[in-house]
C-alpha cells in the first residue's frame, strides 16, 4: 500500500473499512505509509489502531516522526504510548521534544518511569549510559544453570533482550555474560560462574555510545553491561540499541573518506534549520537571496529598455520573450535539482567536479540543440512567415540554445560554488541562477534580434 492509497481510505466517510485496513496491514508496512501521509491523517490512523498495534507501529517510526505525532496528540494518548515505551526508546523520543511539553509528558507517566527516566537523562548526551535499557536479566554467581533458565523463563522481556544472560555478585558487581544458547547447552547443575568466557567486556555509563557500539560489533554479541564508576551493572545495551548508530556511523566514515562528509552535514544542519527552525531564520535567509532576482529583475528592464527601438521595429520579437527566459530558468532549476539529490546521495564527488560539470555541459548543449531547432521551427512556421520576418525563427533558436546550455551549467556550477564558499545553496542557489540566465538571454536574443533582422538597436 502506497501513502496515497491510505489518505483516501482516511478520508471515506465511514471510518469502519479504514480500521480494518490500518490494523491488518503488516506493521513495518504501515508505519511506511504513515510517514508519508499528512499529520493530521497520522493521528487519526494512529486512534483507529488497537492499543498493542499502536506501539508497535509506533515503535517502528523514526524518533523525529514519532516527536512530530506525539506533539499532535491529546495528552492522554502521548502519555500512553510513552508509557508502553522501552526505556531508552523513551529517553530517545523525550529528547526530540520541546522542554514543554516533555515536563508535561514525563509528569503523567507513574513514579518507576519517571524515575527511569530521570535516572538515563542524568547521563551525559551520546553516552552510553543514555542509549542503555535498566531491563535486563541478571543472575547470581552462585545460582545454577538451571535456576538461570527458570529465570529467564519467567521473565517479561522480549527475545531480543534475552541473548545474554548477565551475572553478578552479592553487591551487584559485573561479573560477566554467558549466550542463552550456551545456558540451554550447559549442565544444569553447574554453577553460573563457570560458564563464564575468559573475557567478559563490559562499557561504563559515561563512555561514549560509539565505544559500546564498537564493542558490540568486535566481540559480536547480542548485548554488552554497561556498569557505574566502581563496576556494578545499572545497564544493558543490546545491538538493537545502536544498529542506528553504526549505520549513520558507517555513512558518515563512506562521506568523509570520499570528501563529502562535512557538506552533507552541514547541508543537513541548514535544511533542519530551513524546516524546523525559526520562522524568522527562513524568511531572512531567503528574502536575502530574493534581493538578488529584485536586482535582477530592475536589470532586465534596463535590458528591454536598452532594445526597446527593436520591439517597436519588430514587434513579433515580444512574442518570444517569455519563452526565452522560462525555458533557461526551468533548465536551471533541473539542474540546481540533480545536483541536491545527487550530493544527498553520495553520487557526486564534490573534490573531483569537472567530470560532473564537463557532463551537464554536454546534457545542456544537446538540450540546447534539441529545443532549439524545435523552437525555431514552430516559430518560423508560427510568426516568421505570416509576418515576413523569416530570420525570427533562426534568433529564436540559437537564443534557446544559449539559454537552455547556460542554465545547465549554472545550474550545476553554481550550488557547488556556494557551497565551497560555506553558503547555503538550497535558498541561494535559484535566484543567482534567474537573475543571470535573464540578464545574458535577453541580451544575447535582442542583439540576435537587430543583428539578424538588421535593426538598429
Amino acid at each position: 500500500m502506497t501513502p496515497n492509497v491510505l489518505k483516501d481510505i482516511l478520508e471515506e466517510p465511514s471510518f469502519g473499512s479504514a480500521k480494518q485496513t490500518v490494523n491488518n496491514l503488516p506493521v513495518a508496512e504501515l508505519a511506511n505509509c504513515l510517514s508519508g501521509i499528512d499529520y493530521r491523517k497520522r493521528v487519526l490512523a494512529f486512534r483507529l489502531l488497537e492499543k498493542e498495534r499502536a506501539i508497535d507501529v509506533f515503535e517502528h517510526l523514526h524518533p523525529d516522526q514519532q516527536a512530530d505525532l506525539v506533539r499532535d496528540m491529546e495528552n492522554p494518548e502521548a502519555i500512553q504510548l510513552l508509557a508502553a515505551m522501552d526505556p531508552d526508546d523513551r529517553v530517545q523520543l523525550i529528547e526530540e521534544l520541546p522542554a514543554k511539553i516533555t515536563k508535561r509528558l514525563i509528569a503523567g507517566l507513574d513514579a518507576e518511569a519517571r524515575q527511569s527516566v530521570n535516572t538515563l537523562l542524568n547521563y551525559p548526551e551520546r553516552s552510553a549510559g543514555r542509549i542503555m535499557s535498566p531491563r535486563y536479566i541478571a543472575v547470581r554467581s552462585h545460582a545454577t544453570a538451571g535456576e538461570a533458565l527458570d529465570i529467564v523463563r519467567s521473565s517479561p522481556l522480549r527475545d531480543d533482550e534475552s541473548g545474554m544472560v548477565f551475572i553478578i555478585d552479592a553487591q551487584r558487581f559485573y561479573r560477566g555474560a554467558v549466550r542463552l544458547v550456551s545456558l540451554v547447552r550447559a549442565d544444569p547443575n553447574s554453577l553460573m560462574e563457570s560458564l563464564l568466557p575468559e573475557m567478559n567486556p563490559a562499557v561504563r555509563a559515561t563512555d561514549g555510545e560509539l565505544k559500546a557500539a564498537q564493542l558490540l560489533k568486535d566481540e559480536d554479541v547480542p548485548a554488552v553491561a554497561v556498569v557505574d564508576s566502581e563496576g556494578r551493572m545499572v545497564g544493558a545495551i543490546t545491538f538493537d540499541d545502536v544498529i542506528d548508530l553504526i549505520e549513520e556511523e558507517a555513512q558518515e566514515a563512506a562521506l568523509s573518506q570520499a570528501g563529502v562528509g562535512d557538506l552533507i552535514g552541514r547541508d543537513k544542519v541548514w535544511s533542519q534549520r530551513l524546516v524546523k527552525g525559526p520562522a524568522w531564520y527562513a524568511i531572512r535567509l531567503r528574502i536575502l537571496f530574493l534581493v538578488v532576482t529584485l536586482i535582477g529583475g530592475f536589470l532586465v528592464g534596463g535590458v528591454i529598455e536598452r532594445f526597446e527601438d527593436v520591439l517597436e521595429s519588430v514587434v513579433v520579437a515580444a512574442v518570444f520573450i517569455p519563452l526565452v527566459m522560462d525555458m533557461g530558468g526551468n533548465v536551471g532549476t533541473q539542474s540546481t535539482t540533480v545536483f541536491a539529490r545527487g550530493l544527498a546521495w553520495n553520487q557526486i564527488d564534490t573534490k573531483n567536479f569537472l567530470p560532473y560539470l564537463l557532463r551537464e555541459v554536454r546534457i545542456g548543449t544537446m538540450m540546447g540543440i534539441i529545443l532549439g531547432v524545435a523552437a525555431g521551427f514552430i516559430a518560423y512556421l508560427w510568426q516568421g512567415m505570416p509576418n515576413q520576418e523569416p530570420m525570427i525563427g533562426v534568433v529564436v533558436g540559437i537564443s534557446l540554445f544559449c539559454v537552455v546550455t547556460l542554465g545547465a551549467i549554472l545550474g550545476s556550477l553554481l550550488p557547488w560554488v556556494m557551497l565551497k564558499l560555506g553558503f547555503d545553496h538550497a535558498p541561494g542557489a535559484d535566484p543567482f541562477i534567474t537573475t543571470i540566465k535573464d540578464f545574458v538571454g535577453l541580451w544575447i536574443y535582442f542583439s540576435l534580434v537587430a543583428w539578424l533582422i538588421g535593426v538598429a538597436a
